[in-house]
């Protein structure tokens, strides 16, 4: 009966990430910001006084937003 032993399996080398420089980073960061603050603006102030939108279409579409997020809307 002829017997066989496994290869050895090498072992993984620990490998270092290099860091993100700043410069890449922060047009990503701006961009996601600006993009949240337009969000919160439509889910929580696009009604009334301050709407940029006539009617209530942006309302009805972020209604349930604006209840789980506590915002009042009616």
């Amino acid at each position: 009966m002829a017997q066989s032993t496994a290869a050895p399996t090498p072992t993984p080398t620990t490998q270092t990430l290099a860091p993100l420089p700043l410069r890449a980073v922060a047009p990503w960061a701006v961009f996601v910001g600006v993009l949240m603050l337009v969000l919160l603006y439509f889910v929580g102030a696009e009604q009334g006084a301050t709407a940029l939108v006539s009617g209530e279409g942006v309302h009805e579409w972020v209604h349930d937003a604006r209840h789980l997020l506590g915002f009042p809307c009616h």
